[in-house]
């Protein structure tokens, strides 16, 4: 497990699970960062802000802006194990995802520190991790193309949800 420390205190996290491109990375830093998001867990191939021999990922930096200095960020091998520890902290688990069984991002009501939950950039999130969610959250599509960006969902989602 690797570490970076930050201000974790804040009630929302975010769980990036195999987001294979590193500028979404490190978009999703930075809008981490504005939104007042206590941590980042890095899980599956997500790269990571710091390579294996302790170097900045410039791809990464230069995206964040120096987000990835301010928003404490941990790389978790197992995300099952992540998320029953955070729902053991009582963290509401919501993936942001297109899903039979999602609801309205718009309708999304806080209850409790909240954990977001967001997947591969084209394959999304498998089953097995949308069925240990406490709910999915959708953003309506009308286009043809029927999808955003995972960082740029991430942002919309994210705000609405916070009230920010």
């Amino acid at each position: 497990m690797i570490e970076k420390k930050g201000n974790s205190s804040r009630k929302a996290v975010v769980i990036l699970h195999n987001i294979r491109s590193v500028h979404n990375v490190g978009s999703i830093f930075r809008t981490s960062d504005a939104a007042g998001v206590g941590k980042l867990y890095l899980t599956g191939y997500t790269p990571l802000p710091i390579d294996r021999f302790g170097r900045t990922v410039k791809e990464i930096a230069k995206t964040a802006l120096g987000a990835e200095k301010f928003v404490s960020w941990e790389h978790c091998t197992s995300v099952s194990r992540l998320i029953t520890e955070l729902k053991d902290k009582d963290f509401q688990i919501i993936a942001i995802e297109q899903s039979n069984k999602s609801k309205d991002y718009k309708k999304i009501r806080i209850k409790k520190k909240m954990a977001f939950i967001i997947g591969n950039e084209v394959n999304g999130l498998p089953q097995s991790i949308l069925s240990k969610t406490d709910l999915i959250a959708e953003i309506p599509m009308k286009g043809e193309k029927e999808s955003l960006n995972v960082s740029v969902a991430f942002g919309i989602a994210l705000y609405r949800i916070l009230g920010i």
